[in-house]
């Protein structure tokens, strides 16, 4: 299917998720946060059926920003799009006058547009410039191969693409280095093809999959971002308010997992046969775990394979927001 990376994964199941912070009763308009816009699917989805809903839609990247603003220009100032890495959350709400948003969405990974695109160097399958950049600023996948010490990038490897051969893989690229730096991706690939014994390329997917993942993690700092982001997006939402989180890789869905058991946990003694009012948890879980895509969806869209879905709900008001407002008050 040759426009699948096109249709945003489990898009049913995340407006069935976002619609009752979003359709409130009593509520005359509702504001959600879509943390990774790309071309804007999951917007245009709760925008065409959340009829009460507004969408802040957050990109590092200009062009995505520009497709999206195309796209959703049917739905006039209900869209409002930001150029922004999403840890900047609470800077965007505040120069948008917000003190609070009824939803915050992420769908983590690689949008498909930037895949689409070979000049920005993503995909494997084409030779392009190693850039890697989800923006248009910072050091480029060419800059972290070639100047990174060996034991970084053995590192990167290990932990962002869980590489079993970085070790292998990163005296290749020194030693290739030294003679030429690296500037594309089929030199890159061919080397991984050579790093990495045949019975490994055998199995696991494509051999330079793995290596592509850690860099792209590395060169945009996805996991740094996305550990101030999750504490800042629980914080953005008010009561009866929802975070639904969409990873595509292990590292990713253990943060959400471990930021949504801290949001929910009761700090009460375990030995208090009960929880003194004003003492619950201010958050609730509403996944059970980690939902993922069906049989039916993985078979139209392959990239929905490995995808985690996370949800959670502000039940309780944020006591440093109460008296912030009521200090405001008085």
């Amino acid at each position: 299917m040759a426009n699948a990376q096109h249709v945003p994964v489990m898009v049913d199941r995340i407006v069935a998720l976002l619609e009752p912070a979003l359709d409130r009763e009593g509520a005359d308009r509702t504001v959600m946060v879509d943390c990774t816009l790309g071309l804007g699917g999951h917007t245009e989805a709760v925008l065409s059926r959340c009829s009460l809903a507004r969408v802040i839609g957050i990109d590092r990247d200009p062009r995505a920003l520009e497709l999206s603003r195309e796209r959703l220009a049917p739905y006039g100032d209900r869209f409002t799009g930001v150029q922004a890495v999403y840890d900047e959350i609470p800077d965007v709400l505040a120069d948008l006058g917000l003190a609070e948003v009824d939803a915050v969405l992420f769908d983590l990974g690689v949008s498909s547009m930037q895949l689409d695109l070979p000049e920005r160097g993503f995909a494997y399958a084409v030779d392009a410039p190693l850039d890697m950049r989800m923006g248009d600023s910072g050091p480029t996948a060419a800059d972290v191969l070639n100047g990174y010490e060996p034991r970084d990038l053995v590192r990167i490897l290990k932990e962002y693409g869980e590489e079993r051969h970085a070790r292998r893989i990163v005296d290749a690229i020194v030693r290739e280095r030294a003679k030429q730096p690296f500037t594309s991706s089929g030199r890159l690939v061919e080397l991984l093809y050579d790093a990495i014994p045949a019975p490994a390329r055998r199995t696991g997917g494509h051999p330079a999959k793995r290596t592509f993942q850690a860099l792209r993690i590395e060169v945009n700092d996805e996991l740094r971002v996305l550990e101030r982001a999750i504490p800042a997006a629980v914080d953005a939402i008010g009561v009866g308010g929802r975070v639904v989180v969409e990873s595509y890789h292990s590292l990713e869905d253990r943060m959400v997992k471990r930021a949504f058991a801290e949001a929910t946990a009761s700090h009460v003694p375990d030995d208090l046969p009960f929880v003194p009012e004003g003492q619950e948890p201010a958050l609730r879980l509403v996944t059970r775990g980690a939902e993922q895509a069906s049989a039916e969806e993985i078979a139209e869209n392959p990239r929905a394979a490995s995808v985690r879905l996370r949800a959670v709900e502000r039940v309780r008001p944020q006591h440093h927001r109460q008296h912030h407002q009521r200090g405001v008050a008085s």
